[in-house]
């Protein structure tokens, strides 16, 4: 039997469709990204944590899902939104119907909306509160206005790991890995990370301690690190102080690498600024230059928050540009040995044009000056 359900945005303006995931009501931003597929990583990728995300390709769920595509222990979006979920899914690894995946997961999902004029109004108006869910589009109104917006928020203590472990797991028959940083140490500092970057940091070579997001510097020095890697993760970076701070003061001392929101960390605390986006990017088609060879990447990405560019001093330089609106997609500090990209390498789910900024961070590693941990 069907439910009618609605997404009502703070606007006012509002989408009816079926429910078709876990019962209840759900708040969030109201984003889009435009992956034909990658719906399984979508949903437990942490930098969508606070999001309800449309799917601007007209069929999900073709694939099923599996065991193997989760990018987290858990999902952390707010809510899905499709056109159409296809209640068959085929393919050899799938275990599992999307519209199962989202019940046993507790995912609030409507099927049957017209995405195509959403992600249109999103573009004009801009990413926004909503709330979703089967209430009376009154009330579903009166939730999006009462939901705390994106802008301010530090989300990264919602989706952090609790402790400090060990990640010893690579990708695999996928990806065979070079081992260009054989028995290196990195500590990656948690702030949501994405299960495919650490595999693809273990594939070269690099033994990677995993510390949560409030990590001091001094206690990250500890490890005796040969590299700091600053994951992704969600929410708004110039909240994110605690990481600030401590980036700030690791500036120097060894090698850097951020990716996503760990990027905009990195920016910040070299003592540049960031802004929001109207409508973000994310997807799995995104165009990037990278300025130094001229070679035109097509990317994964997904962030409402952006670098500007002006604010970076003149020994901070812009090493990639996104082609569509030209906004800074990635920088560089050669005296800081410090380098950040908004996009997203591991490519879980997209194209891999850009796996190669994880062999710069292992070769810069590699050649650098010996650390306290070379002795161990």
């Amino acid at each position: 039997m069907s439910r009618s359900a609605h997404v009502v945005l703070a606007d006012g303006t509002r989408f009816e469709g079926e429910a078709v995931g876990a019962p209840g009501v759900t708040t969030g931003e109201v984003v889009f990204t435009t992956g034909m597929t990658g719906y399984q990583e979508v949903l437990t990728d942490p930098s969508y944590c606070g999001q309800i995300v449309t799917m601007t390709a007209p069929m999900m769920g073709n694939t099923g899902t599996n065991a193997e595509d989760d990018e987290a222990h858990r999902s952390f979006v707010s809510g899905l939104v499709v056109r159409e979920l296809s209640r068959v899914s085929s393919n050899w690894r799938s275990s599992e119907t999307l519209a199962d995946y989202l019940t046993r997961r507790g995912i609030v999902a409507l099927s049957g909306v017209d995405t195509r004029t959403l992600t249109r109004h999103i573009r004009t108006a801009g990413a926004q509160m909503a709330a979703m869910g089967t209430e009376d589009v009154a009330t579903l109104h009166d939730r999006a206005l009462a939901a705390p917006p994106m802008a301010g928020r530090n989300l990264t203590d919602e989706v952090t790991t609790d402790r400090v472990h060990e990640w010893s797991e690579g990708s695999g028959r996928f990806w065979p890995g070079a081992r260009r940083a054989a028995g290196a140490r990195v500590v990656a500092v948690d702030l949501g990370v994405k299960r495919n970057i650490l595999r693809c940091l273990h594939d070269e070579g690099l033994e990677v301690t995993v510390v949560p997001a409030r990590t001091t510097a001094a206690q990250i020095l500890s490890h005796r690190p040969d590299g700091v890697f600053l994951s992704n993760g969600p929410g708004d970076p110039a909240a994110v102080d605690h990481a600030v701070v401590s980036v700030r003061d690791l500036l120097g001392t060894l090698p850097i690498f951020g990716i996503c929101l760990g990027h905009q960390i990195l920016a910040l605390a070299l003592g540049g600024s960031t802004s929001k986006l109207k409508f973000g990017h994310r997807g799995l088609n995104q165009p990037v230059k990278d300025l130094a060879t001229g070679r035109i990447e097509v990317t994964t990405q997904n962030h409402g928050f952006v670098v500007d560019v002006a604010s970076l001093g003149p020994a901070c330089r812009m090493t990639h540009v996104h082609l569509n609106d030209g906004t800074c997609e990635g920088i560089a500090h050669a005296e800081a040995r410090a380098f950040g990209v908004q996009h997203h390498p591991e490519a879980s789910a997209g194209p891999h044009d850009s796996r190669h900024l994880f062999a710069r961070f292992a070769e810069a590693i590699a050649g650098g000056a010996p650390s306290a941990h070379a002795g161990r």
